[in-house]
């Protein structure tokens, strides 16, 4: 097995033995990225189950929690246009217009018309939204905090600063 130097026997991973067993069968070609991107990989995966945990906590959907936080973090009075609100979660007008309607039936968000547009309306966020987006966010960070709890703080400022750089030609 070609494994780092730096990797000792005990601390292999299932993506050890992956790239293992690829650099076996397919020596022709560099696996190497599979050493980063499948870990990557896995560990969306286990944040989107993080995620999931966090909201259920509080009855809330993924795509709940975005609208919510992307109006919380507009902070106060904590509202947004719906044109806004798309931008803020890369989905469609139709898809928003539904999840605002959503969210306002469960008294999260009102609907009021916007001071400067006679047309336009602007989504804000109720006191139950406010309460709800803020007890999932606390409940998330402390999953997420324990998915990083194996790296000392340096080292998760360092591999934030490294995954800025990978994701910085895909971002606007």
């Amino acid at each position: 097995m070609s494994i780092d130097r730096a990797t000792s026997a005990d601390t292999l991973d299932d993506v050890d033995r992956i790239v293992s067993a690829w650099r076996r069968e397919r020596p022709d070609l560099d696996v190497t990225p599979l050493e980063i991107l499948s870990r990557v990989s896995r560990l969306a995966r286990r944040l989107d189950l993080a995620r999931g945990a966090a909201f259920a906590e509080r009855e809330l959907e993924t795509w709940e929690f975005d609208v919510l936080s992307a109006l919380r973090r507009a902070g106060a009075p904590y509202e947004l246009s719906p044109g806004q609100l798309v931008l803020e979660t890369l989905v469609t007008s139709g898809t928003m217009t539904n999840r605002v309607d959503r969210l306002t039936r469960r008294g999260f968000v009102e609907r009021n018309p916007s001071p400067t547009d006679r047309r336009g309306v602007l989504v804000r966020l109720t006191p139950a939204g406010l309460a709800v987006v803020d007890g999932a966010l606390a409940e998330l960070l402390a999953r997420e905090r324990d998915l990083l709890a194996e790296l000392p703080a340096d080292e998760q400022s360092a591999l934030a600063g490294q995954l800025r750089r990978l994701l910085h030609p895909f971002e606007g």
